[in-house]
C-alpha cells in the first residue's frame, strides 16, 4: 500500500502563486508515475500533470501548460507542483496520485490517492 498526504493549499488572488506538496509513504518502490488531478465543483476529477518516478519526464494538461511544473524529490518521497499565474478557473481540489504503471495519463490508471488539498483563486 501507498499512502499520499498533500499540502500546501489555500487563497490566493489571480496571477499569484502556489506550491502543493504530496508526500509518499509504504511501498513507494512499486509507483514509476506520480500525478496531480484536480476536481472542480460539479465537474469531473481531470488530469493536471505526471512525472515518471526514473526518467523525471513529465507531461502536462494544455490548460496548464507553461504556468506549472511538476517535480520530485526522491530521497523524500515527495512530488510538488509548482503553480504560477494562476487563473479562478484553476479553482478546485487538487489530488496526488501513484500509478504502479510505467505510463499513467488517464485516472483509471491511477492506483493510490491522496485526500485532496483545496485551492481556491479569487479574481
Amino acid at each position: 500500500q501507498v499512502q499520499l498526504v498533500e499540502s500546501g493549499g489555500g487563497l490566493v488572488q489571480a496571477g499569484g502563486s502556489l506550491r502543493l506538496s504530496c508526500a509518499a509513504s509504504g511501498r513507494t518502490d512499486r509507483t514509476y508515475v506520480m500525478g496531480w488531478f484536480r476536481q472542480a465543483p460539479g465537474k469531473e476529477r481531470t488530469f493536471v500533470a505526471r512525472i515518471r518516478r526514473s526518467s523525471n519526464t513529465t507531461y502536462y494538461a494544455d490548460s496548464v501548460k507553461g504556468r506549472f511544473t511538476i517535480s520530485r524529490d526522491n530521497a523524500k518521497n515527495t512530488v510538488y507542483l509548482q503553480m504560477n499565474s494562476l487563473k479562478p478557473e484553476d479553482t478546485a481540489v487538487y489530488y496526488c496520485a501513484a500509478s504502479s504503471r510505467v505510463v499513467a495519463n488517464i485516472k483509471r490508471e491511477y492506483d493510490y490517492w491522496g485526500q485532496g488539498t483545496q485551492v481556491t483563486v479569487s479574481s
